[in-house]
């Protein structure tokens, strides 16, 4: 016997169910910060990034085979070089976090949510509202305090790598946006070839290094290898499909709305789990990114 749907009753309850999953994104990857700290030290970097996504490459290929032997050659080299500026945005996080706090990592990542509208805005030659120029601007003090939790300093070299990744992840969503040849493209496709062209990069990395990723892989004990799995599956495999299930089912804006508190989980994960402390000025300075980034979102939305 089917059911009446009653409005304000059941749809509520769906709403939920399809929110649960896409707030789960967010806070995995917002641990993901502690988690690749945790594993990862300057000297293996390049090596954890080869197992990490090549654990998930497979499963990727086996999934959407059908759909990438549709690929024409100009939306693989298109994939293929978004590939490249994702290789460069994993690089500058992975030895950003080793170097920095995982909360820093992820308050300073958020910055991409204001840095995207301000080349969106350069690039089509476009003036932002005053609401979203003073929203940038908060974010920016929250990271001049984030970055001087223990006293007026030079920032460290791990919040530089945070701040530039969050600029090439800015470059990939213009490219994203503007590649003619993947406009259109199958979504899982697109992210099977970009993240094989980020493999093959760091593949090309590791050769003759001294931390391999087979060394690598042979020294991780159980706590590493759990690290891995859950950064491979649960932050890349899970966090895709649940994208790709939930777009289909409520709104862009309500999908990144949900996304959005990523850096808030960072926040609560590296404090609560790491053992991390921000002193005054930390919190001070997390709570004005935070701020700031949420009044972004909405006045450039």
């Amino acid at each position: 016997m089917s059911s009446i749907a009653v409005p304000g009753v059941l749809a509520p309850r769906r709403t939920w169910l399809t929110d649960l999953p896409i707030l789960l994104v967010a806070v995995v990857w917002g641990a993901s910060y502690l988690a690749a700290k945790d594993i990862t030290t300057a000297r293996t970097v390049i090596a954890v990034l080869v197992l990490r996504f090549a654990i998930v490459l497979p499963a990727l290929v086996a999934v959407g085979w059908r759909s990438l032997r549709t690929l024409s050659a100009a939306q693989w080299r298109g994939a293929g070089l978004l590939g490249l500026i994702l290789s460069v945005i994993f690089l500058l996080e992975t030895y950003g976090v080793v170097h920095t706090s995982a909360t820093n990592a992820g308050l300073i990542i958020s910055l991409t949510m204001i840095f995207t509208p301000l080349a969106e805005a350069a690039v089509t030659r476009t003036r932002p509202s005053r609401a979203f120029l003073g929203a940038a601007a908060i974010s920016v003090l929250g990271v001049v305090l984030l970055t001087q939790g223990g006293g007026f300093t030079s920032p460290s070299l791990g919040d530089l790598l945070m701040l530039l990744a969050a600029l090439a992840r800015t470059v990939h969503v213009l490219a994203m946006s503007r590649v003619k040849s993947v406009q259109g493209a199958d979504a899982l496709s697109l992210t099977t070839v970009q993240l094989g062209a980020a493999v093959a990069v760091f593949v090309l990395l590791a050769t003759g290094a001294d931390a391999t990723p087979w060394q690598t892989a042979v020294d991780f004990g159980p706590r590493e290898w759990a690290g891995l799995l859950f950064l491979s599956v649960f932050c890349t495999l899970f966090a895709f499909f649940v994208q790709m299930w939930a777009v289909r089912r409520t709104s862009p804006s309500r999908v990144s709305l949900l996304l959005g508190t990523e850096p808030l989980w960072a926040a609560l994960a590296g404090i609560s789990l790491g053992g991390e402390r921000l002193g005054v000025l930390g919190l001070a300075g997390g709570a004005l990114v935070l701020a700031g980034t949420a009044w972004g979102r909405r006045a450039a939305g």
